[in-house]
């Protein structure tokens, strides 16, 4: 893999974000289409309800499985990054700290992490804007 970068640093897996999106999508249009369909004849009206309120459980499924993982790999990071700002500080990193903050921040390296902690927090940088402030990048390659 190439070295990360601001340009490269997203990362997707093609067959969670593009293709089990896209089939949930598809599937979803094609329950909705099928209620429709179904709605007035007595033998298939309730299999189709049936179906498009499975459809919509799979639908919630899907970003509430990812939307989990994403919160617990924030708290980790948040972690990770408080100790490293202490161990290169000496102090507790400022409250006023946002998580999209702090996950921008773990990006940058040890030289530059204190200043611009410091800027972040006095400028209300946002995540993108801290992350184009970065020098020296620091990769981070478990996050998916």
């Amino acid at each position: 893999m190439a070295v990360q970068n601001l340009s490269n640093h997203r990362r997707y897996v093609p067959g969670f974000h593009i293709l089990t999106a896209t089939l949930c999508v598809v599937v979803f249009i094609a329950s909705i289409f099928n209620l429709i369909h179904n709605w007035y004849d007595p033998d298939n009206h309730l299999s189709a309800a049936i179906i498009f309120f499975i459809t919509i459980i799979l639908c919630l499924f899907f970003w509430f499985i990812r939307s989990f993982a994403l919160r617990a790999q924030d708290r980790a990071i948040r972690a990770e990054e408080s100790l490293r700002h202490f161990l290169l500080t000496g102090k507790p990193v400022d409250p006023r700290l946002r998580i999209g903050q702090i996950i921008a921040l773990r990006f940058a390296s040890d030289e530059e992490l204190a200043a611009l902690t410091k800027r972040a927090i006095d400028e209300s940088l946002r995540a993108d804007d801290i992350k184009k402030a970065i020098r020296n990048w620091r990769e981070d390659k478990h996050r998916v």
